[in-house]
């Protein structure tokens, strides 16, 4: 059986009077692909950046390998390089080439030296295709190149999971492909995933379990093929229905 990596226990997230979690109780396992799913504004993101502590819990606990990362002895730094985010916006460093943008968090937070830290960014950029593009700034690059360029960044850290903040949503349509077909790739090759998005043929297909939010609450869980199936829940049931009618 598989060891949970990230396990969230009666998590609850809360804006002055506005509760955004409520109660959320999810465990992520090695080699798992999780898509959360829902509607805009249920919680998705806001449950993705408490799990890497960009935003702070109000209550209830994160468990990364079953240590609890809000505790005062817990390294968060450490913890960041183990699991890795790659963001909507890209958040790349528009000053710094493509390769560059791949080599800085290995030199300052791993403390590799330069060489073997381009190596490495070398290999992940080829791996999503982004090697002719090494030189390249951010403003030089399509939205699905930068993508790309963040997805090898986050990659080069060699971190044990990788968040995905709905990584498709800025791009157009065109674009969005070939950012989840890397995806898709490593999805294939066991790393373990968990990933905010509004890309219901890539939840169905490729995740090895589908989360559905609504209202700061998970609604239902389970298989993509039972999620898609036959979902259970009402609300499940309307936010899909648009596209099981495709």
């Amino acid at each position: 059986m598989a060891e949970n990596v990230i396990e969230l226990q009666h998590l609850q997230k809360q804006f002055g009077d506005h509760s955004v979690l409520k109660d959320i109780n999810l465990s992520v396992s090695t080699g798992e692909v999780l898509s959360i799913i829902g509607a805009s504004g249920s919680g998705k993101s806001t449950m993705l950046r408490c799990i890497n502590l960009l935003e702070t819990p109000t209550s209830g606990k994160i468990l990364f390998r079953g240590q609890d990362i809000t505790g005062a002895d817990f390294s968060l730094s450490r913890y960041r390089t183990k699991v890795g985010m790659v963001f909507q916006s890209f958040n790349l460093f528009n000053n710094m080439t493509a390769l560059n943008n791949c080599i800085t968090g290995q030199v300052s937070v791993l403390k590799r030296n330069r060489e073997e830290a381009r190596e490495i960014a070398m290999k992940y950029l080829s791996k999503v295709g982004m090697e002719p593009f090494i030189n390249a700034k951010p403003s030089q690059l399509s939205g699905g190149q930068k993508q790309r360029v963040a997805i090898a960044r986050a990659l080069a850290m060699e971190p044990e999971v990788l968040l995905f903040d709905e990584p498709t949503s800025a791009l157009d349509p065109q674009m969005v492909g070939e950012v989840l077909s890397v995806m898709r790739d490593l999805a294939n090759e066991g790393l373990t995933m968990i990933v905010v998005t509004h890309e219901m043929a890539f939840a169905r297909d490729v995740s090895t379990n589908v989360v559905f939010m609504s209202d700061g609450v998970i609604c239902e869980e389970g298989k993509p093929a039972d999620i898609f199936g036959d979902p259970k829940h009402p609300k499940t049931k309307e936010f899909l229905s648009r596209f099981l009618s495709c």
